[in-house]
Formats: structure tokens, C-alpha cells, sequence
């Protein structure tokens, strides 16, 4: 079955998934959070992290119980739909799709900007047009020669992303100035949360590795593994970013480039530069990953009949779902081209904690309806999963009305779309 055109080839690896996931998280946020966070937390901004690392634990945990469950592509649309049924589901792997979408074309205008840095050139529309088709083409055409070629390709970005940060702290840690650090006034709960939840940015994304369940070797076995290493890789990484950066620039609250200017003071014009390069590799990376995890989430929703048959056509030769990538990569250029720079992000990050909220709450009625043992199990599940919602609704709360309505919205097209196709269903039979 593995080999027959009718079915996704298992070519992602168990650090091929590590580094999917830490590809898949670290992006551009972390070039820019550390000022804004700073700004509203100031030295607390680093229990800020902590806070939102130790949320996004226990998120991960929840999820490596329940994807241990399945070895399907589609990641939380089927954790969802084998808990609460069809319509909640079409719901996430909606909302999991607009994520996708609205974050590529927010990081794409964002490393095109970085891109600005070498040259105004970049600045002209018809050549971020250019920029946009070019590079949504590249990745575009990766991803429909196989996945294990878009695997590899992750992996040389994953690492490529990940040394100039490492070079970053090792240097930065010897600069650091401890009168910078020192604690200062603690900022209000508003303000703290509103901190956290901005980092859900930051730290969210590693849901994606999940949705391409169906291309991994071994899933239940390797998906916990992925998903718990890559955390821990994560959390460090952030938190000791966030320490170089207080440490070492005294502006940091009014910086916009909070890595780069950091770099450029204790490292020279070089370091800044080098830092640069690191952004503009570092968001490449997390566009392959949407366009990767994105294209999947047509084709799963397919394959459960929630949209026409035709997304779930497999490349008889590359054994990728080459419709359902054409698809959504020529739809997330639109978006690029059309939305710009930073358009939904408060509907990306309200999504993400919907869509944590519901999978939390899927591992309690899992365990309950399906009790079987030939998967990954988490001391105290079901509180962990009780933790998990409290947190998210917590997250939530920060949030203001305007971007409820606005996710609200789009959840509703979604919806009208399933309606739309389950009316010619119905009528085709």
C-alpha cells in the first residue's frame, strides 16, 4: 500500500520530524518579539517566556498522547473529527488552513523586507511580486517532487536557522551588561498576559508537523519524541534569546530588529548583517513548512469528504498530493500579493488557541470512548488536558473583540463553503 499511487509515501524520518517541527516554530517571531515583549514586561519579559514555554509543554504532551492515535494525514482535523465529529473538524482543519495561509504571506512580506536591507530594490512592487511568485514557485516545486526532498530540504534550512542564533547566545552571553537585567517594577497582569500571548507567535506552529501524520515512518512512536524534543530545543533557544537581547541592548523596548541591532552592538556591522542572513534563512524555513503541512490539510479534508474528491489525487510517479498543493500554493501567493505584510496575525494566534483548546479536549473524551493501549500515555492526562484548556482560555482573555469578530468571520466562510458542498452532495446521490 505504501508504494501504490493511491496513497502518501512514509519518507519523513524521526529527526527529519524534530527538525520539521523546530522548523515549523522557529520563524520570524523571534526576530521581533523579544522588543515588543520587553515593552510590555519588561526583565519580566523572561518569565513571560517561561510562562508560555511551560503552557506550550503541556500543549505538546496532550498532543503527543492523541497523535500517537493516528497514523493518518491530517493532524488535529482528525483528532477532532474522531472526538466530536465532522463539523467541529471541518471547523480546525479550516482554522489550521487560515493559519497557514495568513502566516505564509505575513512571513514572505517579512523576509522580502529583511531582503530591503541589502537593497531598496526590494521595496518596488513588480519586484516583490517577483520575489513572491519565485520563491512560493521554488518551494512549490519541492514539495510536489516527494516529500523526502522537501524533508531534506527543511532539515539544511532547520540547521542553517538555527546557527546564527546559537552564535548569537554564545557571543551575546559574554557581553551581557548584569545592570541591564536587574529587576525592576512588576508589570501589570494585563500587561503579562498580553506579553504571553503575543509569544504564542513565537512558540505556536508545531502543530503543523502533525498534519503530515500520514508521510511519517512510524508515527506513534515518533511523533512524542518529535514533538517533546523539539520543545526542549525550542524553550532554550528562546529563553536564552531573550536574556542576550535585555542584556545587551538598552534599547531594546524601541527596537524593530531587536536581534539584529543587538548583534550589530556587540558584534560589529558584521554581526548585524550575519543576523540578517539568519532571518531571511531562518523565515525561508518555516515557508517551506507551511506550504508542506498547508497543502495536507485540502487533501485530508478531501479524503473525509468535506471537499471535493479531486484535492485527494495522488502524483502517480512522486506520490505527493499534487492538486492540493497547486491548490494552496497558488492561493497563499494571492494572499502574499494581495494582503501584505502582518495582515491576520491576531487570527492566526486566536485560531492556534482554539484549536489547542479542542484538542486538549479530545484527549478526555478519547480516553473515554476509544480506551485502547497501543499508544503514547501521559501521567495525569487528563488533568494536563484540564490545564491546558484553563491556560488557553487565559490566553484568550488578552484578546479584544475586534479580532474575535474577525476570526469569527472567517470561521463562519468556512463554514458556509462545508455547507455549500454537503448541499451537492446530497443532491449528487
Amino acid at each position: 500500500m505504501a508504494n501504490s499511487p493511491t496513497s502518501l509515501k512514509r519518507g519523513i524520518q524521526k529527526w527529519d520530524l524534530v527538525f520539521l517541527i523546530i522548523n515549523s516554530v522557529i520563524g520570524a517571531g523571534i526576530f521581533a518579539l523579544p522588543a515588543k515583549v520587553f515593552a510590555l514586561s519588561g526583565i519580566y519579559s523572561i518569565l513571560a517566556f517561561l510562562a508560555c514555554a511551560m503552557v506550550m509543554m503541556v500543549l505538546i504532551l496532550v498532543f503527543a498522547e492523541v497523535s500517537s492515535r493516528f497514523e493518518q494525514t491530517g493532524g488535529p482535523y482528525l483528532y477532532v473529527n474522531a472526538a466530536f465529529g465532522p463539523i467541529p473538524a471541518f471547523v480546525i482543519g479550516w482554522l489550521l488552513m487560515l493559519t497557514r495561509l495568513f502566516s505564509y504571506a505575513t512571513l514572505i512580506n517579512l523576509m522580502i523586507l529583511y531582503l530591503s536591507f541589502f537593497s531598496d530594490v526590494f521595496n518596488q512592487t513588480e519586484v516583490r511580486v517577483g520575489m513572491i511568485l519565485f520563491i512560493t514557485g521554488l518551494i512549490t516545486y519541492f514539495n510536489w517532487i516527494g516529500v523526502k526532498n522537501s524533508a531534506k530540504v527543511s532539515n539544511i534550512l532547520t540547521v542553517s536557522k538555527l546557527f546564527p542564533l546559537a552564535v548569537f547566545i554564545v557571543v551575546g552571553l559574554f557581553y551581557i551588561d548584569f545592570d541591564l537585567i536587574e529587576p525592576g517594577p512588576l508589570p501589570s497582569i494585563q500587561d503579562f498576559s498580553a506579553s504571553t500571548l503575543l509569544l504564542i507567535f513565537a512558540f505556536g506552529g508545531f502543530e503543523a508537523g502533525l498534519v503530515n501524520s500520514g508521510e511519517i515512518v512510524d508515527p506513534k512512536k515518533n511523533l512524542p519524541f518529535g514533538l517533546i524534543t523539539a520543545a526542549a530545543v525550542i524553550a532554550g533557544f528562546y529563553i536564552l534569546i531573550q536574556v542576550v537581547s535585555i542584556g545587551t541592548l538598552p534599547n531594546l523596548a524601541e527596537s524593530e530588529k531587536p536581534l539584529a541591532d543587538a548583534a550589530t552592538g556587540f558584534m560589529g556591522w558584521w554581526g548585524g548583517m550575519f543576523i540578517t542572513l539568519g532571518a531571511v534563512v531562518s523565515i525561508m524555513g518555516t515557508l517551506n513548512v507551511q506550504i508542506l503541512s498547508g497543502s495536507r490539510l485540502p487533501y485530508a479534508l478531501s479524503l473525509e469528504d468535506q471537499l471535493p474528491k479531486l484535492f485527494s489525487k495522488i502524483h502517480p510517479k512522486f506520490a505527493t498530493p499534487w492538486v492540493s498543493i497547486l491548490f494552496f500554493s497558488g492561493l497563499v501567493a494571492f494572499v502574499a500579493i494581495v494582503w501584505g505584510f502582518m495582515s491576520s496575525l491576531a487570527v492566526s494566534v486566536i485560531s492556534r488557541l482554539i484549536l489547542y483548546a479542542l484538542v486538549c479536549a479530545s484527549l478526555i473524551k478519547l480516553r473515554k470512548s476509544q480506551p485502547v493501549r497501543n499508544y503514547f500515555r501521559i501521567p495525569y492526562g487528563n488533568q494536563l488536558a484540564i490545564i491546558g484548556i484553563i491556560a488557553t482560555v487565559w490566553l484568550l482573555s488578552g484578546t479584544n473583540q475586534e479580532e474575535i469578530i474577525d476570526t469569527f468571520w472567517w470561521t463562519a466562510l468556512g463554514l458556509v463553503i462545508f455547507g455549500i458542498h454537503s448541499f451537492f452532495k446530497k443532491k449528487s446521490k
